[in-house]
């Protein structure tokens, strides 16, 4: 398989080649979930520890659930209050783990705590850098909707700015040569986005015009310091997603959500649960099978580099 990496930090780093050999890893761990058994034994005798210094359910519990199918030694680590990041990376690798999973509310964290560790690091998100396992998933979730990811129109629409989620999905999706429109009010645009070779919209029914996919995002108030929109009820009126918005995509346009959803600010909450055009618990689903594969990749070439020392 082509997957060399020692660690999984982002996507900018990947190539195309190297993201289809995840999903289409991805996609044999999607039948295995869906079977009886749910098990295999690839991290069997490996340890995989979870460390999140940010809040998180969906992400913690599917990385969990990954590590668990695939046979790992789990190990759950606490936040020591007032310690060093680096004074954490060295308790770790004290510990001999294989497998380390972080999630951080600073960008470049995670990198920083890879170089110095000797386990494979695996980065659940960090800060407004990046979440590579949610861009991976989200593209297995289109793939298997759409039978490709290559030549597609995909509108990501929201909160650009404060989402890393936004921005590994720009990396990759450019990767597979889509076309990527983004939408949203210019408060919630970055700064030098059109570097990024994407079209720009702050109209959502110009935007969505004949659109194969429509990726909606969480209004991320934790992060924003300032009035970013005028209220959540004039936000939803001009860029929340309903059925009338949905009405200038194709037909057979798929809406998604990287979840947890804000439902009557971002999306209508019946259009959500619509199960005709609503991928969003496919994401879900597709999410452990994604993180087992990101995890047995890792562990692939952990057991390489270790065999030949």
């Amino acid at each position: 398989m082509t997957f060399t990496h020692r660690h999984l930090l982002g996507i900018e780093h990947l190539r195309p080649e190297e993201i289809v050999t995840l999903l289409d890893l991805a996609d044999d761990y999607v039948t295995l979930n869906q079977g009886a058994t749910k098990h295999s034994e690839v991290l069997a005798g490996l340890t995989q520890i979870n460390m999140f210094f940010e809040n998180s359910t969906r992400t913690q519990a599917s990385f969990e659930i990954a590590g668990k199918r695939l046979g790992a030694a789990m190990q759950a680590s606490s936040i020591t209050k007032g310690e060093t990041l680096i004074d954490t990376a060295l308790t770790l690798n004290a510990m001999h783990p294989d497998l380390l999973i972080v999630r951080h509310p600073h960008s470049g964290a995670v990198d920083l705590l890879a170089q110095k560790v000797n386990c494979a690091v695996l980065n659940a998100g960090d800060g407004r850098h990046e979440h590579p396992t949610q861009a991976l998933l989200d593209a297995l979730t289109i793939r298997r909707a759409k039978g490709r990811l290559h030549r597609l129109n995909i509108a990501i629409c929201g909160d650009i700015a404060h989402s890393r989620v936004a921005r590994s999905n720009i990396i990759l999706l450019g990767k597979m040569e889509n076309r990527i429109r983004l939408i949203g009010p210019p408060t919630l645009m970055p700064a030098g986005i059109s570097e990024f070779g994407v079209e720009v919209y702050d109209d959502m029914a110009r935007g969505l015009e004949d659109v194969d996919v429509v990726m909606m995002l969480r209004l991320q108030r934790e992060r924003m310091d300032g009035g970013f929109i005028p209220s959540e009820r004039e936000y939803y009126h001009r860029f929340g997603l309903d059925a009338d918005k949905l009405g200038h995509a194709k037909p057979d346009a798929i809406v998604m959500h990287p979840g947890p959803m804000n439902r009557g600010v971002e999306i209508d909450g019946t259009l959500a649960d619509d199960i005709n055009r609503s991928v969003i618990q496919d994401q879900v689903e597709m999410g452990v099978a994604v993180r087992m594969a990101a995890m047995d990749l890792l562990a692939r070439n952990l057991r390489d580099v270790r065999g030949a020392a």
